[in-house]
């Protein structure tokens, strides 16, 4: 998409709305739960012999922050959405050109979901009130989330 194409149409975009986000977010963290157990189960033999001491080593910490990361980060980057937001028909651009998310916007956007999480959810709660639908982690990014109309 051009950026002259996307200024023109811009004021036709439709913007995904709290509860389709939210519906996304549920069904992400569902699959994203299978697949990181999975990935679990099956390259890591011991890991149901948990204990406090290997609640934060290696094995989780690349199971629990860096798949999930990597994941995320790639759906972000090469279809625009996550499956949660293609189930939803929706999917993140860019707020100012209309394209798919960069690398770096996408890193970004993903850790800004630890700053939309930390205010008891407030970034994402903030969806709600905002005239396009954004949350704390769009507003860091530059991105918005619309609705895929294909």
């Amino acid at each position: 998409m051009t950026d002259t194409y996307y200024q023109t149409v811009q004021s036709h975009v439709e913007y995904s709305g709290f509860l389709r986000r939210f519906t996304a977010l549920i069904i992400d963290g569902l699959l994203f739960s299978l697949v990181v157990s999975a990935f679990a189960f099956t390259f890591f033999d011991d890991y149901l012999s948990w204990s406090p001491v290997n609640f934060f080593g290696f094995k989780e910490f690349m199971n629990h922050e860096i798949l999930p990361f990597v994941l995320t980060v790639m759906f972000w980057v090469y279809k625009a959405a996550t499956p949660g937001k293609m189930a939803v028909d929706s999917k993140v651009i860019d707020a100012e050109t209309g394209a798919k998310p960069s690398v770096g916007q996408s890193i970004v956007r993903y850790i800004g979901y630890y700053i939309s999480a930390l205010p008891l959810g407030l970034g994402f709660i903030w969806a709600a009130i905002d005239e396009k639908n954004r949350t704390w982690h769009d507003l860091i990014a530059g991105t918005v989330v619309v609705k895929d109309t294909h």
